[in-house]
């Protein structure tokens, strides 16, 4: 329930920050794209500035943080889960 709280919060500030640009909802096509790149890349500073801060160097803290995986590609957790479901299809052969 705290997600769904959380993720209302987060869509209502987004809101008021739409409010302020004066775009309007549904945004257009490439304004909403543009924002969702933003909303990728926003959750990825902190763990990619953590690893930055204390000395790795900015493409071994993308790695560590699995910054390219997110913004790119597949989520983090969703391949580890498809590994373990193909080894526990494997044990049961």
């Amino acid at each position: 329930m705290k997600l769904y709280v959380l993720s209302a919060g987060a869509g209502l500030l987004v809101g008021i920050i739409y409010s302020l640009l004066n775009v309007r909802s549904p945004a257009p096509p490439l304004v909403a794209l543009i924002g969702l790149l933003g909303i990728l890349i926003g959750e990825q500073v902190i763990p990619v500035g953590k690893q930055w801060l204390s000395g790795t160097a900015f493409s071994t803290a993308c790695a560590k943080a699995q910054a390219v995986n997110h913004v790119c590609g597949q989520l983090p957790g969703r391949q580890q889960a498809g590994q373990q479901a193909q080894s526990a299809e494997e044990k049961q052969s």
